[in-house]
């Protein structure tokens, strides 16, 4: 915290550091450096005097907002560690996290606000923390004026801060000490806390935040994601903040009131870095171009794109309708494990070429390699392989909590001496980076990153489903969208509302966007002699590739497939 506000209060205290663009149409709230060092001593402040210490982990279960933020950098400048919980998340998933990571508190807003609507962010803390012997204090802000239920281990976050001393001396910490855990999905069930450390990461998420946008002093940084993401940890407040930038916190949705929303957003704060999700893009595309000419985007210099690899139609749209053609966009390729940008157009030569949906280029200290099936390191251009990394960088994850050994194995096993990405890559004849995709059963839906298996479990569970395999397959907006294939008890007859039963479960136990857009019975699925069930087939069919399935003689009985693509085409017809 010294380094992102202390430094800068002694220098230029009434500089702003946060914009925060709340749900409600044209309310932005200003906050300086000196306000938001302020808000974050008092809070630091009242979290010791509930017992929080050095190494201790707190959950944060919040909506983006300048008290958020403030809770993220008053959990640091005490030696705690946070770990921030996505506002859309299931109380399970919540409890999950809580539990896995052993916090001790949870800090939470009585509701949420997005997009109109009303979230019960207190409500769900309540029914996640029932099962948490671990936590002894839930810490609650007002961001509405609704009363919530308060009990005996609630604290009412602003009165309590409204007393504590606005000065707190920093906790000396080493550089290696853990900054923050972060949850992400792998391709078994269960998430994974994704550790990163002090000085490494925010050296990293400083240095790309400066070099990859051109950053300059003065400069309005707009970054949309949530603070629930890596996204939002490096580009909405560490690298930002660090660098003594003006950072804004976008609390609404791309669409309300109207698909103008980001644009007029734009115009009215004079955003000068516009960086947001290709989902995004893809879905105001579908609105047309007249929402986004209504406003004067003159102030933006540089576009940015996070979360998934974007298409051409909409990196076109983005490049030549928003940006008008004049601003450089960058297409950055990272990861939650990376903590930071890795591959991306600049920083390059001046005026070096950018080619359209392309990451291009590794950042400094990033040596990108690409390996094939047999681990072999492939030479030369115009190649396709696993995206491998050669050598540590600054931001990198440490280690996953509980568990380093799940961590050796996922990163490092398959690829010895390299850290494997899961993705795909293609080096072109110039030797820039082409991002493919992933290579394992992780989707990637509205850039949310989920383990298919996380779905089958939560499917699992019902007691007339005892077999699902979700595969993703490629849809307009969303980018992926799952599709499953369930396995139906023989006396089954209420089949649809099996169907709207399981869509509830994978809400409830993940959250809403986890939810299958398909649900296909079938009546068995295709398993390997081993018992394995083999996705790619189902993917094949989903995909309308049936016609080239490759082989299927590891299978236990090849007729499956016919059986499955009947299935199928007879879902379609419907």
């Amino acid at each position: 915290t010294v380094n992102c506000l202390d430094q800068h209060v002694k220098k230029s205290p009434n500089r702003v550091a946060l914009i925060w663009e709340r749900d409600e149409p044209g309310t932005a709230v200003h906050v300086t450096y000196r306000e938001l060092l302020d808000l974050t001593c008092r809070l630091a402040n009242t979290l010791k005097k509930y017992g929080i210490q050095k190494g201790d982990k707190v959950a944060i279960y919040m909506s983006v907002s300048p008290l958020s933020v403030a809770a993220m950098l008053a959990c640091a400048r005490i030696g705690a560690v946070h770990t921030v919980v996505f506002a859309g998340f299931s109380a399970e998933s919540l409890a999950g996290r809580i539990m896995d990571s052993g916090c001790k508190a949870v800090i939470t807003y009585n509701q949420g606000v997005r997009g109109g609507r009303i979230i019960e962010l207190k409500r769900t803390v309540d029914e996640a923390v029932k099962n948490c012997p671990v936590i002894k204090h839930v810490f609650v802000a007002q961001r509405t004026d609704n009363k919530v239920q308060m009990g005996d281990r609630d604290i009412p976050l602003e009165e309590e801060m409204a007393k504590a001393p606005s000065v707190c001396i920093p906790e000396s910490m080493d550089s290696e000490d853990m900054l923050f855990m972060l949850y992400t999905s792998g391709s078994t069930g269960k998430p994974k806390g994704i550790v990163h450390t002090q000085a490494g990461y925010l050296l990293y998420a400083a240095l790309t935040h400066k070099y990859v946008f051109d950053y300059q002093q003065g400069d309005v940084f707009g970054c949309v994601a949530d603070i629930g993401w890596i996204t939002g940890h490096s580009y909405v407040v560490y690298g930002p903040l660090c660098n003594g930038a003006t950072s804004v916190l976008f609390e609404s949705t791309p669409v309300y009131p109207d698909p103008g929303r980001y644009w007029e957003v734009v115009q009215r704060l004079k955003i000068n870095q516009f960086y947001g999700a290709p989902t995004a893009i893809r879905l105001l595309l579908s609105y047309g171009e007249e929402w986004v000419k209504k406003y004067d985007r003159s102030s933006l210099k540089t576009l940015g794109s996070v979360g998934e690899p974007i298409n051409h139609e909409a990196w076109q749209w983005f490049y030549h309708v928003v940006g008008e053609g004049r601003c450089t966009l960058v297409d950055t390729w990272w990861q939650t494990e990376t903590g930071g940008i890795c591959i991306a157009p600049r920083p390059s030569e001046e005026k070096a070429e950018i080619i359209p949906a392309m990451a291009m280029r590794p950042f400094f200290g990033i040596v990108p390699v690409l390996v094939d099936e047999n681990g072999k390191v492939i030479e030369g251009n115009d190649v396709s392989g696993a995206l491998c990394i050669a050598q540590p960088w600054p931001g990198m994850a440490r280690t996953i909590y509980g568990d380093h050994q799940r961590f050796v194995d996922a990163y490092f096993k398959a690829y010895p001496g390299y850290y494997f990405t899961g993705d795909g890559a293609y080096r072109t004849n110039k030797g820039y980076y082409q991002i493919t995709g992933r290579m394992d059963d992780v989707i990637n839906i509205s850039g949310h990153r989920l383990g298919t298996a996380e779905i089958e479990d939560a499917m699992a569970e019902h007691p007339e489903v005892p077999e699902t395999a979700v595969i993703g397959y490629p849809h307009k907006i969303k980018g992926e969208g799952a599709f499953a294939f369930i396995v139906l008890r023989e006396q089954t007859a209420h089949i649809d509302s099996v169907k709207e039963e399981l869509k509830t479960m994978v809400a409830s136990k993940i959250a809403k966007y986890a939810v299958p857009d398909h649900i296909l019975v079938v009546k068995r699925l295709p398993k390997t002699r081993s018992g394995k069930i083999m996705r790619r087939l189902l993917r094949k069919v989903v995909t309308e590739q049936s016609d080239n399935m490759g082989d299927v003689t590891t299978l236990d009985d090849p007729s499956v497939v016919k059986e499955i693509l009947d299935a199928y085409h007879k879902y379609k017809e419907q």
